[in-house]
């Protein structure tokens, strides 16, 4: 791997890792050189140089912020660079719109879905493809025939609200493929898949390369660089900071580029397998529930969430969260989880059942309430419910003891931003400096700065985290765990909910299955059934339950 701080250093890098044909450097489907892109005052890029070859996959590695969408996003003709060129094929392009970049065969999937959910699949793929009359016979054969070719699943007279997550998945890599692509560009695909959703998407990218296609993959995921990754490059701050041939091979050296800080050797010793570590082999209990009642934190009794059209959302939830304890609870989105997260941090009303925390009924608690009873919440949307964004970073750091730094009707200030600046050290929350807005801060400092406030909740009994990594780098994933564990070993109890299976598999005590609202097993990680626990798990996570 040629890793480079420089970037002219890193534009030769690229030229001089170009493959051979028949003795000959191969010509660049995309070649982007000297990129430069700024919004105001910020510098997304600079000076990043690029090339994307046919019937390779490319993995774009990088920190929040470090510029990879950015960078795709130029591709894709959404932003257009303030310095550079690029190159199609060995011809100059310069995108100006999506449209643009969809006429020189270029389509991206972007990470959120963007499907009209009350037509059909047909509709959706044809939609400003086509023009004049609309066969729409022959146009669901050739979808037919597209999808047997990439071994995808997938009716087109099925009605997209009826869908699951991962076959919407297929709906928008096909609308793409649909176009016969030279460059597919793939922005964190499998945040919300299925295992089993993510190993046929993966299969689909080896058929699209095979095709002749090039595809851009935009992961965090170290498990899918290994398996599928041809090349890699690592974006650190907008510029490239190394380059893998061999990304498999190379995955601990790229995540260390990701993170390390140049001139800081402390950052040599940061573990970088948290994403893909094995479970602790510790020795427990055969039944968490043989432990003296005094050992709960939080004992969940049949909660029961129906929503205001009477579906019931979570059925007839049970279990208990020890003391020095992560409990995972793992699950396709959108299958209880989030209501469970919801009422237990005094968000939303139960139906029917309780809940106790420290053997204290909170079923009916508001969240001020619980707050005082030791119950820390990092939420799973930290936009709308973890934070306020037009508050300073400080603020937002002791919104749950604003009232320790009231002083005769005014607010200690100095001593809140001396205080802000030792939390931001302690859990390495990157900011200019404690009063900035916290609308301003990347999304993994916004989730470190939420941490922080739960973790140091004065009395801190149990930690409900919802999605605690979610659009993380490995970095910020990896020091979100070292937290997350230090509290679990200060006897605090931790109700973890995750979608990342490798995750909660490498931090948990015990993982829970929930699918449609009800838990469909449990069990003890253990690292040398590890494959076969990931199998059972993801047929709990599909409904199965045997």
């Amino acid at each position: 791997m040629d890793a480079t701080s420089a970037s002219a250093g890193a534009a030769a890098a690229v030229k001089a890792d170009a493959p051979m044909t028949d003795g000959k450097p191969r010509t660049a489907v995309l070649r982007m050189e000297g990129i430069v892109k700024r919004f105001g005052a910020f510098q997304a890029l600079s000076d990043v140089s690029l090339e994307l070859f046919a019937g390779e996959v490319h993995c774009l590695l990088g920190e929040n912020g470090a510029g990879k969408s950015t960078l795709c996003n130029v591709m894709f003709g959404v932003h257009q660079p303030d310095a550079g060129s690029m190159w199609l094929d060995g011809a100059p392009y310069e995108p100006h719109s999506p449209r643009d970049a969809l006429t020189h065969g270029i389509a991206m999937v972007h990470q959120h879905f963007s499907l009209v959910e009350d037509v059909s699949v047909l509709d959706n793929l044809l939609l400003g493809q086509v023009r004049g009359w609309l066969d729409r016979k022959r146009e669901a054969q050739r979808v037919r025939a597209l999808v047997a070719e990439l071994g995808l699943a997938l009716d087109p007279d099925a009605r997209v609200a009826e869908l699951s997550v991962g076959e919407k998945q297929r709906v928008e890599i096909v609308k793409c493929l649909i176009r016969e692509p030279r460059l597919l560009v793939l922005d964190e695909p499998t945040a919300v898949l299925l295992p089993a959703e993510i190993d046929a998407l993966l299969d689909t990218c080896a058929r699209v390369v095979a095709r002749g296609c090039a595809v851009v993959l935009v992961t965090h995921k170290l498990a899918e660089i290994r398996r599928i990754a041809n090349r890699a490059t690592v974006l650190q701050s907008g510029r490239v900071v190394a380059r893998s041939s061999t990304p498999s091979a190379d995955v601990d050296a790229l995540v260390r580029a990701m993170i390390q800080r140049p001139g800081n050797a402390e950052q040599e010793a940061v573990s970088t397998t948290t994403a893909t570590a094995t479970p602790r082999s510790t020795t427990r209990s055969a039944s968490p529930y043989a432990r003296p009642l005094a050992d709960e934190a939080l004992q969940i009794d049949g909660l029961t969430v129906r929503d205001a059209d009477g579906v019931t959302r979570l059925e007839d939830c049970t279990l208990v969260v020890n003391r020095g304890e992560i409990v995972g609870i793992a699950g396709v989105e959108g299958n209880g989880q989030s209501e469970l997260g919801a009422v237990l941090a005094g968000m939303q009303k139960a139906s029917a059942g309780r809940f106790f925390v420290q053997g204290a009924d909170c079923t009916q608690a508001a969240p001020q309430t619980l707050t005082k009873a030791g119950v820390g919440v990092v939420p799973e949307d930290r936009h709308a419910v973890g934070c306020v964004p037009d508050m300073s970073l400080t603020e937002n750091l002791f919104l749950n003891r604003l009232d320790d730094y009231a002083r005769h009707g005014f607010m200690q200030r100095r001593a809140m931003r001396r205080d802000a600046r030792a939390l931001m050290q302690r859990f390495d929350v990157r900011a200019a400096s404690p009063d900035v807005a916290f609308r301003g801060l990347s999304g993994g400092n916004q989730q470190k700065a939420v941490l922080a406030r739960e973790l140091t909740l004065d009395g801190l009994a149990v930690l409900i985290a919802a999605q605690p990594t979610r659009g993380l780098d490995v970095g910020a994933v990896a020091a979100v765990y070292d937290h997350i564990r230090a509290a679990r070993d200060e006897g605090v109890g931790v109700l973890l909910i995750s979608s990342e299976l490798d995750e909660l598999m490498a931090v948990a005590d015990r993982v829970l299955v929930m699918y449609r609202g009800r838990i469909m097993g449990t069990c003890v990680p253990d690292a040398s059934q590890l494959n076969l626990q990931r199998e059972r798990i993801g047929a709990w996570m599909a409904g199965q339950t045997a």
